[in-house]
C-alpha cells in the first residue's frame, strides 16, 4: 500500500512537488535568492530527497525534457545508420509528442520575473548539445561528412529546443510542441539529412 504522506510520496509525485515548490519560490523570490533548502522546505521533503531527483536547482525545471532527451539519445544510439533521416524524424517527433505544460514551460514564460533569463539560455544550450552529439554520431555512422554532420545535428537539436520554447511562449492551450516542431521541420527541410555523403 502506498502512503500519501509527504515522506512516503511516490517517486514521481515527490519530483513534481519539488518542481512546483521551486517555481513558486522562483516567482516569489527570484532564482538566485532561492536555495535548495528553501525548495525542500516548501516541498516538505529532505535535502537528500532533492538530490535523489536533481543534481542542481536548475535541473528541477528541466527534468521532464531531460527524461525525453535521454530516451531520444538512447534511441538514436541504437540506430545503425539513417541515410534518409527517417529514423531521426521519428525519434525527434516522439520526443516532442504529448508534451504537457510543466515547470519548464512556466519558467520560460516567466523567465524575467523568476530571474532566469541567463540560466535558461545556458541550460538550453547544454540540452541542445547533448541531443546534438547523439545526432552527430548517427549522421557520421550514416556516411555524412564531419562538417555536414555537425551542421545537421545542430540544426535538428535546435529545432527541438526552438519548438519547446515557441510552444511555451505561445501560452497555454495555443497549440502543441508537436505542432511547433512541425513548423521547425519545415524550416530545416531545405537542409537534407544526407547533406553530404561524399
Amino acid at each position: 500500500m502506498t502512503s500519501t504522506s509527504r515522506a512516503g510520496r511516490p517517486r514521481a509525485s515527490s519530483r513534481e512537488t519539488l518542481a512546483d515548490a521551486a517555481c513558486e519560490l522562483f516567482l516569489e523570490r527570484g532564482y538566485d535568492a532561492t536555495s535548495v533548502a528553501d525548495i525542500t522546505q516548501r516541498a516538505g521533503v529532505s535535502r537528500s530527497s532533492f538530490f535523489n531527483y536533481f543534481s542542481s536547482k536548475s535541473d528541477v525545471l528541466w527534468s521532464g525534457l531531460d527524461d525525453r532527451i535521454a530516451a531520444a539519445v538512447d534511441d538514436l544510439s541504437a540506430v545503425p545508420q539513417d541515410r534518409q533521416g527517417s529514423e531521426v524524424r521519428r525519434i525527434l517527433t516522439t520526443l516532442v509528442a504529448d508534451f504537457a505544460p510543466d515547470s519548464l514551460a512556466l519558467a520560460m514564460t516567466n523567465a524575467s520575473a523568476m530571474g532566469l533569463d541567463d540560466e535558461l539560455v545556458q541550460d538550453a544550450a547544454l540540452r541542445q548539445a547533448r541531443l546534438s552529439a547523439a545526432l552527430r554520431d548517427l549522421a557520421l555512422r550514416s556516411g555524412v561528412a564531419a562538417v555536414a554532420a555537425d551542421i545537421v545535428a545542430a540544426t535538428w537539436s535546435a529545432a527541438v529546443l526552438a519548438a519547446v520554447r515557441a510552444w511555451a511562449e505561445s501560452g497555454a492551450g495555443r497549440g502543441t510542441v508537436s505542432e511547433r516542431f512541425d513548423d521547425a521541420v519545415q524550416a530545416v527541410d531545405a537542409l537534407p539529412w544526407r547533406a553530404s555523403t561524399r
